[in-house]
């Protein structure tokens, strides 16, 4: 096969490498493992999918997070991952939820999932104060919790927008972790993933926002499970999580750096709550488990090989990654078409594709290497490479 470079070539590619079996894990694993699903259009019965609602493959969609279940991983449920704000809306999340925890309570390893509680169902300008914004994050909340499932309190556009200071995040998320049923997850999503999200917690500089969401987890220490950083700084992910009160988790959220941050470094670690787990769940869930029988050397061959992976389907503009994961659920046979909400398959190149296949062949997370180079071939013969 031949594959377009970055360099405006077509190199020869045979796939090498020797895939990864999809299984359930030989022990219990040491450190909490959720991947960040995405959601699976329904080509046939979409309609206007620039401007409509989403029409999901339910199938589809259920059958990617339940081969995830089989495999030990957790499950970050209507995220930013599954195009929240970038094609899926509230409805279709709130439907999600329900069919997800179904599902869950259903699957005989029962596993957790914790699931995103924004403020999207309100318009953007709609909301113009605190309370505002804390009515609507109850409601995705009380949602949640109806469903049995665990919340994580995503960043909201909302926020930004209405120029809320530290003394105002304190108040509403103090509102919010008091009125949850349980400890929820804490969400801080830098502004490579989404720029309306530059100065959350009340400021731009990330020193100075740290201290203020230090100090709401403090205040509430017994109600917060844990906090998602994704800022793609594994220093600053490694002090903040040193400064944590005892027994509230860090759950990494970089892409770029994952491994390192999740194998600790003797005395702390990160835990995952990672979309690029969706992308390399076979790597990844073998990984935590050599981890967790101590066999570090196990543990660093099998995830060193996706970082380049994972770097390339989160590169810049980091947003867009979504489409990398989705694309590999479709090499692998997940799912029947490559067709996103809002069309975003068409926000990465050809190139990017290529090399997604060529990195991912090299990770041993083509599950199904025939399948794969068929799809592949499929995908350059729409752009004209032959």
């Amino acid at each position: 096969m031949r594959l377009p470079t970055y360099g405006g070539a077509l190199e020869d590619h045979a796939l090498s490498g020797e895939p990864l079996a999809p299984r359930a894990p030989r022990t219990a694993l040491t450190r909490t493992a959720f991947a960040a699903a995405h959601v699976v259009s329904d080509p046939i019965t979409q309609r206007d999918p620039w401007g409509g609602r989403p029409a999901v493959d339910w199938e589809s969609t259920l059958g990617f997070r339940r081969w995830l279940w089989d495999q030990g991983l957790g499950l970050a449920e209507a995220m930013d991952t599954a195009q929240r704000g970038m094609g899926v809306d509230w409805p279709t999340a709130r439907e999600l939820i329900a069919r997800t925890m179904a599902e869950a309570k259903a699957h005989p390893m029962k596993p957790r999932v914790a699931c995103g509680a924004g403020t999207d169902q309100i318009a953007a300008g709609a909301i113009v104060d605190e309370a505002g914004a804390v009515a609507a994050y109850a409601e995705q909340m009380e949602a949640i919790e109806a469903a049995g499932g665990q919340v994580i309190l995503m960043a909201s556009r909302a926020l930004p927008a209405i120029g809320a200071d530290a003394e105002a995040y304190a108040r509403v998320y103090g509102r919010l972790i008091a009125q949850a049923q349980a400890p929820v997850i804490l969400h801080w999503l830098g502004e490579m993933f989404d720029p309306a999200l530059a100065g959350y917690w009340g400021s731009g500089d990330v020193a100075v926002a740290s201290e203020t969401v230090l100090g709401i987890i403090r205040d509430h220490a017994a109600k917060v499970d844990g906090i998602k950083i994704s800022l793609l700084d594994r220093a600053h992910e490694k002090a903040f999580r040193a400064r944590l009160p005892e027994g509230v988790r860090l759950y990494t959220g970089d892409d770029f750096n994952y491994a390192e941050l999740i194998e600790g470094d003797g005395t702390r670690h990160s835990h995952a709550l990672l979309g690029a787990f969706a992308a390399i769940a076979p790597a990844a869930a073998q990984a935590l488990e050599a981890l967790a029988e101590g066999d570090r050397e196990t543990y660093r061959a099998l995830l060193a090989p996706t970082v380049p992976l994972s770097r390339e389907i989160f590169k810049v503009p980091t947003r867009h990654y979504k489409a990398g994961i989705a694309f590999l659920a479709w090499l692998n046979g997940a799912q029947p078409h490559f067709i996103m909400p809002g069309g975003l398959q068409s926000a990465r190149e050809i190139t990017h594709y290529a090399e997604v296949f060529r990195l991912a062949d090299r990770a041993r997370v083509l599950s199904r290497p025939d399948l794969a180079e068929e799809r592949m071939a499929l995908l350059l013969r729409l752009h004209g490479i032959g």
